[in-house]
């Protein structure tokens, strides 16, 4: 079975790298299929890979049954708990994060040829981000590449990674998560402290956490909905044996925990360049 798949893999690059081209013929392999299938292989959900990459759920299935009837293989078990992928699937993970970094390299390649850059840059990150890393890196590119747009969207750091894979960025400015997609490359920018932070006003929540020794199970805490920080807290819940963590909310984005925070509803982890560029005074 995987000699059989690979010579298909094999005959299927050699028809994407003849449709670079030319276009007398059709490549049999659709890059989109491909990032649809890379996205699916990293989030084994079909409802969450649908909605990031913005198809129904059925045309997502009609993409997955087009790559298995071409190649001639099931490439995830299904059931109605759990996807995961069958030893071609793994295959075709493999070679779709080579495919589609090859022609981004193509493509990195083919634009250096010319004069200078141009077209579009899609940044995505935080509000504070935007603030304390952005600008200097702007800075420095819009000198080198003035030809080049810059279209910039903000929002919860933790969707970063999706908005890359996805498409919707070219590059994000996030915290680096845990796992890393095959087809992402990722460059340090600076190692961030986290710190925890309290309300500055008197409240039930800032008596708590004076205290010489805080009950921090019966601290309230604002989490984030998901991303680096979450898994630092939890981390934290765990060497600190809290097994019961009171939590007040979950919120989508640093800078709102901040303001609840601010507000007295709870004390909260968060990276110290997001308190130091928040405008909230409260906290």
């Amino acid at each position: 079975m995987t000699g059989n798949l690979l010579r298909k893999l094999i005959y299927s690059q050699r028809h994407i790298a003849i449709s670079a081209t030319s276009t007398l013929r059709a490549a049999p392999l659709d890059l989109r299929d491909l990032k649809t299938f890379l996205h699916l292989a990293e989030s084994r959900h079909f409802g969450r890979s649908a909605r990031a990459m913005h198809v129904s759920p059925s045309t997502l299935s009609r993409q997955i049954q087009r790559l298995e009837d071409d190649l001639g293989q099931p490439l995830f078990v299904r059931d109605n708990r759990t996807v995961t992928l069958t030893e071609a699937g793994e295959e075709l993970r493999v070679f779709a994060q080579q495919t589609l970094l090859q022609y981004q390299q193509l493509r990195h390649t083919i634009d250096q040829q010319g004069p200078s850059l141009s077209g579009e840059l899609h940044i995505f990150c935080s509000v504070t981000a935007a603030y304390s890393h952005l600008p200097p890196i702007l800075d420095r590119f819009r000198a080198e590449h003035p030809s080049v747009e810059i279209k910039l969207t903000t929002g919860d750091a933790a969707d970063a990674m999706e908005k890359v894979v996805t498409g919707e960025a070219d590059l994000a400015i996030a915290g680096k998560p845990e796992t890393l997609p095959g087809a992402v490359a990722f460059s340090m920018l600076e190692n961030l402290a986290v710190v925890l932070i309290a309300p500055a006003l008197p409240c039930p929540v800032r008596n708590q956490v004076s205290a010489d020794k805080p009950d921090w199970s019966t601290v309230p805490f604002i989490m984030a909905d998901q991303g680096p920080v979450r898994r630092r807290i939890e981390l934290w819940f765990r060497r600190n044996k809290i097994s019961n963590p009171m939590i007040y909310a979950t919120v989508g984005g640093h800078e709102a925990m901040v303001s609840m925070v601010a507000l007295g509803c709870g004390v909260a982890l968060l990276p110290e360049v997001v308190l130091e560029n928040s405008p909230e005074t409260g906290a």
